[in-house]
Formats: structure tokens, C-alpha cells, sequence
């Protein structure tokens, strides 16, 4: 629906946007010399968590991840909030922007402003800016026939979260998936650009399949995923299979199989559930060169990034985008 939207606005012309919204990149970017180029992007959305400090960081952290993406360092944020007249206490305000400020200096800039409105829904999240040297911006669109595919972060916060709304597992069972989600992609980031990366996108609502589509799609190349090498997290195709999935990930699904995304009969539907969850502040998906792949793994375990794995490769385009 939101491409139909997009799809009606006048065509960017501006020699200087290096990236609009043609791709569905992660960011947009605009060039503002030979050797600096500004990277913008903007991410809110509602309370996934009970605690609003850590609801604040983990919002920061989401925000900050499409700069990331990029291959972009962040400089600057404005805050995005709504909160509702009645009915909560402003700590709980107070206590999300300053969860987010926190997540802010962890990545080494402030947060310069923002804007607030009133909603009975509470909601977060940054404008970010960053910035990129002009010809290493990181797209979603360039990556290459024969390349490999490395995740970051393991997959499944969309039906955990879910879960423990639903009190189907208790808070020390969302833990890690919590821990994931206040992680930042700086050092996935980092050891990207250090890499012969191709190509990238960060994993957040639209799922796995969903930004993979969006990759094959723009750059006209093909994907095959080894399933069983994405990494999980614990205890997600059992709550799959007891309906724990969000609206999202559903809807995440039906698309894949309505743009012709093959599923083997050996994935499971819990399976096909999980590589479509919609995720909040997930991995970074990263397609490079073969020869690479192992120099890149090992150098973000050095940083790190301990569940990183490579889960399947770029093809040629083909009559199936995604098997």
C-alpha cells in the first residue's frame, strides 16, 4: 500500500539526492560536496516493551540503525514523541526520552531536539542524520549475482514480544531478545566498511523476506536462503506454532507468497512464519563477495557480533525472486 502512495509523488530530480525512495533504501542521502554527503532518516512506533527507559533505547537504537545500514556514521538526532494528556504519569515520558538519550551517547552523538503531540497511544523514536563519503554509501540495490549473505542479529523479537504481551513467557524469557534489540549495528557497521560489501539493508519491520524482497528487487538479482542456518532465537517456532505471531509478521508472510517467494516443503510454517517476522532494531543483512564472507565474520566476532551467520547467497535473477 505504502509503495502505491509513494508511487504517486512526483519524481525526485535533484541531482544531489544520491538516494530517494525509488530503491526503498534504508535512508535517503544527499550530497553536499565532493567528499560529504548527508544520510536522513526518520523511525517511531508504539511501546514494545513495559519498561520505558528500555522501550526509549531500544526506539534509538531502531532509528539509528538505518544510518547504519548506510554504512554512515551518525552526528545528530532529533526526538519524536507522542504521549497521551491523561492517563500516564510524564516519568514515564521522561523516562523514554531519556532511554533514548542514552542510546544517543552510546553512539556518540546528542539529542539536539524534537517535536511531541498529544495521542492517547504513546510513541518514539528518532530523526537521525549522518553522514558518508559520497562513494562509499552502502545501498540496498548493488548487490551481485554469486554473493553471499551474512545476518547479524538473530531473528524472532516480533513473536516474542508478542508472547510476553500474551503472558506466555515470563520477562527473563524476552530477555536476550531485549538485549538485541538495545544493541546498536555501530560495530556491524564498522566492520562492513572495512569489508568488500556490496550491498545492505537492516531488518526491522518488513521481516527477513521482506527486506531481502526489497534488495533482489532493486538491484535485479535473486536470493536463496539456507533456512535452517538463520539464526533464532530461542523458543520462537514453538510459540509460532502456538499463534504467537503479530499482525505484521502475518501480513509480512502473505505478502512473500503473493510476490512469488518459494518456501521448500521441508520449511516448516512456524519456520516461514519466523524468516518473515517483523523485527524492532534487528541485524544488519549484508551481501559481499564470497571470498570475503570469512574475513567479515571473523571480524565481527572480533567486535562482537557473536551470532552473525551466513544464510544464503545472491543468484541471478529468475522467474522465482526468492527461494
Amino acid at each position: 500500500m505504502l509503495a502505491q502512495v509513494l508511487g504517486g509523488l512526483p519524481r525526485i530530480t535533484d541531482p544531489n539526492v544520491l538516494v530517494g525512495n525509488a530503491s526503498a533504501d534504508d535512508a535517503g542521502v544527499y550530497r553536499l560536496s565532493s567528499d560529504i554527503a548527508l544520510v536522513l532518516s526518520v523511525d517511531f512506533f508504539t511501546p514494545i516493551v513495559d519498561d520505558p527507559r528500555t522501550f526509549g533505547r531500544i526506539a534509538a537504537a531502531n532509528s539509528l540503525s538505518d544510518i547504519y545500514a548506510m554504512g554512515a556514521r551518525p552526528v545528530s538526532a532529533l526526538a519524536i514523541a507522542a504521549f497521551p494528556e491523561e492517563g500516564l504519569p510524564l516519568s514515564v515520558l521522561s523516562d523514554i526520552l531519556a532511554g533514548g538519550v542514552e542510546k544517543a551517547r552510546e553512539a556518540g552523538i546528542d539529542v539536539i531536539g524534537g517535536h511531541t503531540v498529544k495521542d492517547p497511544e504513546p510513541k518514539y523514536g528518532l530523526s537521525v542524520t549522518g553522514i558518508v563519503h559520497p562513494d562509499r554509501i552502502i545501498r540496498n540495490s548493488t548487490a551481485r549475482a554469486g554473493d553471499l549473505l551474512i545476518l547479524t542479529k538473530p531473528l524472532g523479537t516480533g513473536i516474542l514480544t508478542t508472547a510476553r504481551r500474551r503472558d506466555l513467557i515470563a520477562d527473563e524469557d524476552l530477555a536476550a531478545a531485549v538485549a538485541s534489540m538495545e544493541t546498536l549495528n555501530s560495530a556491524a557497521s564498522e566492520a562492513m566498511a572495512r569489508g568488500r560489501v556490496h550491498a545492505a539493508t537492516d531488518i526491522s519491520g518488513f521481516g527477513l523476506i521482506g527486506h531481502l524482497t526489497e534488495m533482489t528487487h532493486a538491484g535485479n538479482v535473486g536470493a536463496k536462503i539456507d533456512a535452517a542456518a538463520v539464526p533464532l532465537f530461542d523458543d520462537v517456532i514453538q510459540l509460532a506454532a502456538r499463534g504467537c505471531a503479530p499482525g505484521g509478521t502475518v501480513t509480512n508472510l502473505d505478502q512473500a507468497l503473493a510476490a512469488g517467494v518459494l518456501f521448500a516443503d521441508s520449511v516448516s510454517p512456524e519456520l516461514s512464519l519466523a524468516l518473515c517476522d517483523a523485527q524492532t532494531s534487528g541485524g544488519l543483512l549484508i551481501s559481499l563477495a564470497e571470498d570475503s564472507a570469512d574475513r567479515l565474520l571473523e571480524d565481527l566476532a572480533k567486535r562482537g557480533v557473536a551470532a552473525a551467520a551466513v544464510i544464503g547467497s545472491i543468484t541471478q535473477r529468475s522467474g522465482i525472486a526468492i527461494r
